[in-house]
């Protein structure tokens, strides 16, 4: 990682260990519908981009009820459990490394951006970040837009700048602004739905970039 200038970190799965709350959020509603609940496992075999196509996979019927009413409960139920995640704590050893290497640091969510300014705030990790990029909706729709502006803004060149994700969205994303990528296990996907990408970096948990 030293040659890298700039670190684009995910948000969710990434930066913040969130997968057991999300988790716990989607099977309330489930349970509600009389659905299959999911395990974490189970989980990351079916999420994916965009969530709407997630959510049609483990039941939900969008003939029957409406998406917008849906993702709003599923905010709700995701909100109230949020101060229950936390930073992984690797990530933190990894946020102080960088900081004193002098690489930028950014993040780049599919997070609306209220809720990721307050969740970055309450687990006070702002200081190490040049930008914090969050979305305008709470439909977790694509990160790519958002990336080109951070490029744009900070003058950033792709070989000087590594991803850091755990979806293959965000594959998707470093694919577009043409860097480097490091696609991290220990979120939303599944090694196996990782590797299907064809990233050359997938690794098991950020602990195997502290012992590069």
């Amino acid at each position: 990682m030293h040659r890298f200038k700039a670190i684009i970190w995910d948000y969710n799965g990434t930066l913040l260990n969130d997968v057991e709350i999300g988790v716990e959020s989607i099977n309330t509603m489930l349970q509600k519908r009389q659905l299959p609940l999911l395990t974490c496992e189970s989980y990351r075999e079916v999420f994916t981009f965009p969530v709407k196509d997630y959510y049609e996979k483990v039941g939900f019927n969008f003939q029957k009820e409406d998406w917008n009413s849906t993702a709003h409960e599923f905010i709700a139920n995701y909100t109230q459990r949020l101060p229950n995640s936390d930073i992984f704590p690797e990530a933190r050893l990894l946020l102080d490394i960088f900081k004193n290497q002098g690489k930028k640091q950014f993040i780049l969510s599919a997070m609306e951006m209220g809720m990721l300014i307050e969740s970055t705030k309450e687990l006070a990790i702002q200081q190490f970040f040049t930008e914090i990029s969050g979305i305008d909706n709470i439909y977790a729709s694509s990160k790519i837009d958002n990336g080109k502006n951070l490029f744009n803004k900070y003058q950033l060149k792709a070989e000087d700048v590594c991803l850091l994700g755990d979806t293959t969205h965000d594959y998707e994303v470093a694919q577009e602004l043409g860097c480097h990528c490091y696609l991290i296990a220990s979120g939303h996907q599944s090694f196996e739905k990782l590797k299907a990408t064809g990233c050359q970096n997938i690794i098991h948990s950020l602990n195997d970039i502290l012992t590069e």
